[in-house]
């Protein structure tokens, strides 16, 4: 399946496409957790079980990726990222309209199958439209994509779904079949198509199951991927933002359905920093031209420095003032004018702004670093196997994070023992930087062996592109 020429134009075309479904299927993602109290009750259970599902979700999506990430690697990536939309916007819509907890639970199995295979076949895709040059500031636009999705469907789950928790499911539904059309014309980028020792010549290698030894005898690649599980135990569980801002409002004295729009929009507005990733991405390029190990150290640097401003965020004190019962865009409107008028709620934004801020470094200079040290045929298989330690990691937190705040709420009463949960789980920082500085360590004996590789692979295949007499 090839479409056009993939001239400038079209190649632009097609990074647009991958970024924004890239965003889109992480707006899928994060639609459930702002609506865990909506949907328990009208399915009759517990906030718990439904955050089951958002941790089975996790689960599957990154062991399914695996799966999806070794198919690209060996045949055409188009109708592998076709194939993995398609399923995740049939799970999506059938969210949408289940009637039953069992139901609902299979349908969130069938979206997360297909999640798999967007992010890792797209990040093999993007890493070779990318030359090493810039690959961490593109790459940041790229996981930006992400994280605006994920804040995006914490906002359009909360909004949207305030009054009918079905309705985002259905509006994301049609978005993803928009997607998958647009997927059909984007360009098909051949693999090791801005490799700079791979110019000019047919690069046609592809992943062999035997392969798994020389993925891991790369030892960058091992600290790159256990890092996620640490990583992501704590990113897991700032999934439980919107309900530590919900619990907030609610111990206020605020309505539920005010304080589910509450937590959402403050969610939303505290993870802003994440914007910030371009920076990270940009330092590490310019950090990376001086030293190979730039990459690694601004990303180690980044996630060990956020720890204390975390913690500090979970504990300053706020007051909002918010018209209950209003509409959304009321609401809306006062808690932006609260971040001006609340010293305590401006404080709380600037903190979370600076600590997502560090903590964004982490993602671009991960993603280019595994494109820097893995061949073109490897690295969907390898962002994959890091996937599955973030998606272990991350299932984990969110599922850990959910009991540790039943545990606590003896001790310390809503919202305080959200509060005190949130704040221990960012201690999972800390071994993410220690293994950030272990990878800088090895990563320019990684680089210098697959650029060696790339380049013995060009002197062999030139002479046979020369032409025929």
């Amino acid at each position: 399946m090839t479409t056009g020429s993939g001239g400038s134009a079209h190649r632009a075309y097609s990074v647009v496409v991958f970024v924004v479904l890239a965003s889109l299927d992480n707006v899928a993602i994060g639609l459930v957790p702002p609506l865990y109290g909506s949907i328990g009750d009208d399915f009759g259970v517990g906030e718990g079980h439904i955050a089951l599902a958002t941790t089975i979700m996790f689960l599957i999506s990154a062991v399914a990726a695996i799966g999806w990430a070794y198919a690209g690697d060996r045949t055409n990536r188009k109708p592998v990222l076709i194939a993995g939309t398609a399923i995740w916007v049939l799970g999506t819509a059938w969210s949408g309209l289940a009637g039953s907890y069992p139901s609902f639970l299979m349908s969130q199995v069938l979206a997360a199958i297909g999640l798999g295979g967007v992010a890792s076949v797209s990040f093999a895709v993007v890493s070779d439209l990318i030359s090493p040059r810039r690959r961490g500031l593109v790459m940041s636009f790229w996981g930006l994509s992400q994280g605006i999705g994920t804040l995006a469907g914490t906002l359009v789950g909360g909004l949207l779904g305030a009054g009918d928790w079905r309705r985002p499911f259905l509006v994301v539904s049609v978005a993803g079949v928009i997607g998958a059309i647009a997927y059909v014309f984007t360009y098909n980028v051949p693999r090791g198509d801005s490799q700079p020792e791979l110019r000019g010549v047919e690069y046609d290698e592809r992943i062999h199951s035997g392969d798994l030894p020389k993925i891991l005898a790369r030892r960058t690649n091992v600290w790159l991927i256990l890092q996620g599980f640490s990583a992501q135990v704590a990113f897991g569980s700032l999934v439980w933002l919107p309900v530590l801002f919900r619990a907030r409002a609610e111990d206020q004295g605020y309505s539920t359905a005010t304080a589910i729009v509450v937590g959402s929009v403050f969610a939303t507005l505290f993870q802003l920093g994440g914007a910030l990733s371009i920076l990270g991405g940009l330092i590490g390029d310019r950090l990376q031209r001086r030293t190979p190990r730039g990459r690694a150290l601004v990303a180690a640097v980044g996630i060990l420095a956020a720890v204390p401003f975390y913690v500090v965020l979970y504990f300053v004190p706020f007051h909002i003032d918010v018209p209950d019962g209003g509409g959304t865009g009321a609401i809306i409107g006062a808690v932006l004018r609260n971040v001006w008028t609340e010293p305590t709620v401006g404080l709380s934004l600037a903190v979370a702004i600076f600590a997502l801020a560090l903590t964004s470094a982490n993602s671009p200079n991960w993603f280019a670093m595994i494109a820097d040290v893995n061949p073109p045929e490897h690295r969907g298989t390898v962002y994959s196997l890091g996937n599955l330690f973030n998606g272990a990691g991350r299932a984990g937190g969110n599922a850990l994070v959910g009991v540790a705040f039943r545990g606590l709420a003896g001790a310390f009463p809503p919202p305080l023992n959200y509060a005190v949960g949130l704040a221990v789980f960012q201690f999972f920082f800390i071994p993410t930087g220690v293994m950030y500085w272990l990878a800088s360590r090895t990563v320019a004996r990684d680089m210098a062996e697959t650029h060696a590789h790339l380049a013995t692979y060009t002197s062999k295949a030139e002479p046979m592109r020369e032409p025929t007499p």
